[in-house]
């Protein structure tokens, strides 16, 4: 007999086993797949000897999550790996805006605008851990600090677009563009502008980071601290129903609420089963893991150093892309989220070798092949990109899905990023309780996706009190 029993080892389901070992409970995670890690791995999907992130790739909530911070990660093999530069946004015609972690550098890069762009985020980088606090903590939890809550609901709580238009120069606001586009969500809704101002605030404050080694490094750390403390972790056995399960006091679901209704209905009322059915989708996304005969030729040779590229010119463009993504059609020119990890670590790939992390969106379920568009993207602001690819690992939203059943048509954030999916994830009260003895611990739960832990850790916290 189990205390509690987690059911997928994703970050959040690792960060619920972590909390529930902590208070003195005995768990046990059980994995599907022969390997830990859901969205966080690190494996040679292209040729041997390299190491490309599955899904997950940079880190500015891993290292900045308040329970990520709290842990012991470093004794147990987690490092962050920081590029020089955090992102950068290339125009056409070689100009770039590089974002730093100092402020002041990125305000100096801004020029005119350079003053709101410290006014803006400024107090956000100097109150981090508050801000970090509040905006992975679940929303009607702000109510405990309304000053602070105020103030980050006056930005977070707005469009990409209300963000933008604070500024006037065009490189500004393409940065505004890139930020709110991670949101995989039209610019002009709600809450693109909030992710925008968290993660433009967390690349002043403690970087966007690679994990050392992969991604994978963050879960395999998780792992190894957990087992210290007591748990217990089981890989290579799929859960198909609650009678899989060994016995055990409650069980959480680091799953999609589809899967957890699949397996523990017949214990959850109607109404959950309804809404955990009926969650908004987001869109899903097209991957590419590319390896290069050498570094990526970029037009602005800046761009050499930053971990972390936008791809998609002005805020207009982006916003216009996004929109046409949501609306079911696959844009000429996608916004195209790019990261270079051997800036920050060198030794995921033999000397000489480059890689290449590159995703964009499409429409949930699209089964249209977007290499060549993406490819053109990056030619785009790197001319002769096409001709030092090497090989490639090519996934679409169902090779995603067949990977990891959490991304059901391709959508990697477990479901919408939007006003109404912020307060009803999947539910507004209890957003973690799933019955009486089942709980929701993945991403569909507040405060959403990121590898950060944030929604194990308040699950775990719900799931204490029950038991």
């Amino acid at each position: 007999m189990f205390d509690a029993v987690v059911i997928g080892s994703g970050p959040n389901g690792l960060a619920a086993a972590i909390v529930l070992a902590q208070a003195g409970k005995t768990v046990k995670v059980i994995e599907g797949r022969p390997t830990i890690g859901g969205g966080a791995r690190t494996e040679e999907l292209t040729e041997p000897g390299i190491l490309h992130d599955v899904c997950s790739a940079v880190h500015p909530l891993g290292i900045g999550s308040p329970f990520f911070s709290s842990l012991p990660l470093g004794d147990h093999g987690l490092e962050w790996a920081h590029p020089p530069i955090p992102f950068a946004h290339p125009l056409d015609g070689g100009d770039a805006v590089l974002v730093h972690r100092s402020l002041d550098q990125t305000a100096a890069d801004l020029g005119d605008d350079g003053k709101q762009w410290r006014n803006l985020f400024g107090p956000f980088v100097a109150d981090w851990d508050r801000t970090a606090r509040l905006a992975t903590a679940p929303p009607l939890h702000a109510a405990r600090n309304p000053l602070a809550g105020l103030r980050l609901a006056r930005h977070g709580l707005r469009s990409a677009t209300h963000l933008a238009d604070r500024f006037a120069t065009e490189r500004a606001r393409a940065v505004v563009g890139g930020l709110a586009a991670h949101s995989i969500a039209p610019l002009d809704a709600a809450p693109a502008g909030g992710v925008a101002l968290l993660l433009a605030a967390a690349a002043h404050a403690v970087g966007w980071p690679f994990a050392l080694g992969g991604s994978g490094s963050v879960t395999r750390a998780l792992a190894s601290f957990l087992e210290s403390i007591g748990g217990e972790i089981e890989t290579g056995r799929w859960v198909r129903r609650m009678g899989d399960l060994p016995d055990t006091r409650v069980v959480l679901f680091d799953t999609s609420p589809q899967s957890a209704v699949a397996i523990g209905g017949d214990q959850m009322t109607s109404g959950t089963r309804r809404k955990y059915r009926k969650r908004p989708m987001a869109p899903g996304v097209f991957k590419l893991d590319i390896v290069t005969d050498g570094p990526i030729p970029w037009e602005n040779g800046l761009l050499r150093a930053a971990g972390t590229i936008h791809l998609g010119g002005t805020f207009e463009e982006i916003a216009e892309a996004e929109a046409r993504t949501v609306a079911g059609e696959h844009p000429d020119r996608p916004f195209v989220l790019l990261a270079q990890p051997l800036v920050a670590d060198r030794a995921r790939a033999p000397k000489g070798t480059g890689i290449v992390w590159a995703y964009c969106h499409v429409p949930i379920g699209s089964d249209q092949d977007m290499t060549e568009r993406i490819v053109a993207q990056i030619e785009r602001f790197a001319p002769g990109f096409g001709s030092q690819i090497r090989s490639m690992a090519i996934r679409g939203p169902g090779d995603l899905e067949a990977e990891n059943p959490n991304f059901i048509g391709g959508d990697i954030t477990g479901g919408a990023i939007s006003l109404r999916g912020i307060f009803v994830r999947p539910k507004l009260v209890r957003p973690y309780r799933a019955g009486p003895r089942i709980f929701l611990c993945s991403a569909s739960t507040p405060p959403g996706s990121g590898v950060h832990g944030m929604c194990g850790y308040h699950a775990a916290k719900a799931a204490l009190k029950q038991l």
